[in-house]
């Protein structure tokens, strides 16, 4: 079968990378892709905000999927266009992304249908929001409705910051996407990223994992698109796994049904583990980044009959089987980030980064210039690495980090420390 994924980062490298491997896979396309998604399948300049020329493409080349990674397409309505062409696609309708793409639509869902999550209020208007916050006192968390790439969100521990998130989101950071503004009540846990593969009826738990969202050492910093992740997250025990089944996501995926869109393609759950249990922060509409990383590299079973399954609705509960090993994934991102990030800087050791035993390098924001991978984003490379503990996924990986040659580039250093707290604990 001929395979087209949409997108251009680590997650789309590393859905690359494992579809690959794939015995059923014929030709692998990439649009647009990056360089280092050169090297697995054939990269396509297709303009994917241009759905006749993604179907007439996927006709073309005779496309049996069509796997959307990011979530810009599919809020704008990429798989209802690929749908009405019978091209299949593995990715969620417009109306189901809102779940991404309109926190205020998952939070008025969430309210419908008894789903655990924050209390919340919905402003189009700043000071009305301003005095909802003065109200409520800090922390609170301020989040913009629509795709802000990850950065839309805001956790105000003080009054002043609230406010500010409010004027910042108003006054046209995030275009669009802040026409309105949610202000949630501030949770106290631990957050742990949950995700299922679902055919609108079925859903099919996968590995956990844990992301690190903030930019510096200790989670200190700017939130980012996140720095690193680990999969499986300790956090999340068999009964909150079940727990977190029940009373989030299966509601979810039944109300979607009842409302005539099922939604096909991975639900994605950023949690919050509160003392009272799961609740749910937010929902992403396709497979996180970077923990997309880490779970291809833990993920035992073909992943490409499984998504052809999830498409055509004949997804069977037990058809993904993982590695027992730990797989921990650290980003390296370029200077100015997540703030404005230096491009065209020259990345060397890319090689002998690879060649590290139990690690895979996976391109996020790069492009090939010259003969030379450059630097092209904020968050550039994914240095991925298994192991059988935490703490030696995470040796393996930052072994693998000081052998790039990129002085532009940075990352934390410490991805992965809770659980290798745990793990010390356990000794």
């Amino acid at each position: 079968m001929n395979v087209l994924v949409i997108g251009s980062g680590g997650r789309e490298h590393a859905l690359c990378w494992k579809l690959a491997a794939s015995e059923t896979l014929g030709t692998l396309y990439c649009a647009p892709g990056n360089a280092g998604i050169a090297s697995v399948a054939e990269l396509v300049a297709l303009d994917v905000k241009d759905h006749d020329a993604v179907i007439r493409f996927a006709r073309e080349k005779d496309i049996g999927l069509v796997v959307v990674g990011p979530e810009q397409p599919l809020v704008d309505g990429l798989a209802d266009a690929l749908k009405q062409a019978n091209i299949l696609c593995f990715g969620p309708s417009r109306y189901a992304a809102q779940l991404e793409g309109s926190k205020g639509f998952t939070k008025d869902l969430c309210k419908r249908h008894n789903i655990p999550t924050a209390a919340y209020e919905r402003f189009s208007d700043a000071e009305a929001a301003k005095a909802y916050i003065r109200q409520q006192g800090a922390p609170i968390v301020v989040k913009a409705d629509g795709l802000a790439a990850g950065k839309g969100v805001v956790v105000a521990m003080t009054l002043d910051e609230a406010l500010g998130a409010i004027d910042m989101i108003f006054g046209g950071q995030f275009g669009a996407a802040g026409a309105e503004v949610v202000v949630e009540e501030f949770l106290e846990g631990e957050e742990a990223s949950f995700f299922v593969l679902t055919d609108g009826k079925t859903a099919v738990p996968l590995a956990t994992a844990q992301d690190h969202k903030r930019v510096g050492d200790g989670d200190t910093g700017p939130n980012t698109g996140g720095m690193g992740a680990y999969s499986p997250a300790p956090v999340m025990t068999d009964a909150l796994v079940e727990r977190t089944l029940r009373e989030i996501v299966e509601p979810t995926i039944k109300a979607l049904a009842e409302e005539g869109h099922p939604y096909v393609g991975v639900l994605y759950a950023g949690l919050m583990i509160t003392k009272d249990g799961p609740k749910l922060i937010e929902y992403n509409c396709r497979f996180g980044d970077p923990e997309c990383q880490v779970l291809m590299m833990r993920m035992k079973s073909d992943l490409l009959p499984v998504l052809v399954a999830a498409a055509r609705g004949a997804l069977q509960p037990d058809s993904v089987q993982w590695k027992d090993e730990v797989a921990l994934t650290v980003v390296m991102a370029a200077e100015g980030y997540p703030g404005e990030p230096r491009k065209g800087t020259v990345i060397n050791g890319l090689e002998e980064a690879g060649a590290v035993g139990g690690v895979v390098v996976f391109h996020a924001g790069t492009k090939a210039q010259d003969g030379r991978i450059v630097a092209n984003g904020g968050r550039v490379l994914n240095v991925t690495a298994l192991g059988t503990t935490v703490a030696e996924a995470q040796a393996r990986a930052y072994a693998a980090i000081d052998k790039l040659d990129w002085p532009e580039g940075f990352c934390r250093r410490d991805i992965g420390w809770r659980a290798i707290a745990r793990e010390q604990q356990k000794a």
